[in-house]
């Protein structure tokens, strides 16, 4: 797959699989479709068994939805150029497209950012403010937080995914990874890069970092909550009702947390490792999240059961 940068039109990037391992790429592609699979399948039987049972329309499982809704998009904006590239389909993508990409990547991110943090106002709500739970998370106020973390996510990274679009790419053309990102993009730039560094700095402090700090603040106070309380098997069902939250939050933080690290101290490391752990970025909060509901809340995993049981009598 190694191509030299004077064969890439100047409009157009070449996106870097697993170097050295093109002779394998029919056995790879396979677990990365299988995931891929796994990604969309997952998070639309989520969203199908929150949308079709009853019981489950409370606000809780209303932002589940949104963040499976969140997981399913990030598969979708990245699927054709991961596996484009594995099937041989796919070796460059254009300056407009991956822009668009990244746009879709980072603001996805940040959304699923804002969405975790909401789940962690929700279980603060529900457990230290039980008696107003429903009044203070009514249908429309949960509507109207959803246009908020929309427009929070999208709407404040627009200028300097804007900005990529005027900028000279006089460097080589190749990208580090399967899929368009900013900082790699601002990498190939020839331009005066100042203001999206800075802006995408901010913006990282102001959304991620801020995020994570409340998510940990609203867990400290849910602690003393808890633990104010006598009974232990109270505690240990409030603290159940808080599992799959907080394994969301590990899933998403530990592998932006790890190709941070990768990108600022890995830059000896083989480009295998640099694309395999944005890969892991991208695909793993999507595959875990389904998993880690669908097994830890028993409200989603009592009516997959169900809905599977059905499936097979009616094959029967």
């Amino acid at each position: 797959m190694a191509l030299g940068s004077s064969s890439i039109n100047s409009s157009s990037f070449l996106l870097t699989g697993f170097s050295g391992l093109e002779q394998q790429y029919p056995w790879i592609s396979i677990p990365f479709s299988t995931i891929y699979a796994m990604v969309l399948l997952g998070n639309c039987l989520v969203l199908h068994v929150i949308r079709t049972e009853p019981s489950l329309h409370q606000p809780m499982f209303y932002f589940l939805a949104m963040l499976a809704l969140t997981d399913l998009c990030m598969g979708l904006s990245t699927v054709h150029t991961v596996l484009g590239i594995l099937w041989g389909f796919i070796r460059e993508i254009s300056l407009d497209s991956c822009i668009a990409q990244s746009y879709f990547i980072h603001g996805l991110s940040f959304m699923e950012s804002s969405v975790l943090l909401t789940m962690a106002f929700d279980r603060y709500v529900a457990i230290c403010n039980p008696l107003r739970y429903s009044s203070i998370l009514t249908n429309s106020r949960i509507f109207k937080i959803g246009l908020i973390i929309v427009g929070r996510s999208f709407f404040f990274i627009t200028p300097p995914i804007i900005n990529l679009k005027f900028f000279h790419y006089c460097h080589s053309h190749s990208l580090s990874h399967s899929f368009c990102l900013h900082q790699d993009l601002l990498r190939l730039a020839c331009s005066d890069i100042r203001f999206n560094s800075y802006y995408a700095l901010m913006l990282v402090i102001l959304t991620l970092l801020l995020d994570a700090v409340l998510i940990l603040y609203s867990y400290v106070l849910i602690l003393r909550a808890v633990l104010a309380i006598a009974s232990q098997e109270e505690q240990h069902k409030l603290f159940q009702t808080c599992i799959s939250h907080l394994c969301a939050v590990l899933v998403f933080y530990i592998p932006i947390i790890s190709l941070t690290m990768v990108h600022r101290f890995g830059k000896h490391l083989s480009p295998v490792i640099h694309v395999l752990m944005g890969n892991i970025y991208i695909l793993f909060p999507p595959l875990m999240n389904p998993i880690i509901y669908s097994v830890k809340t028993q409200q989603i995993r009592s009516r997959m059961l169900r809905l599977f049981s059905l499936e097979m009598c009616s094959n029967a």
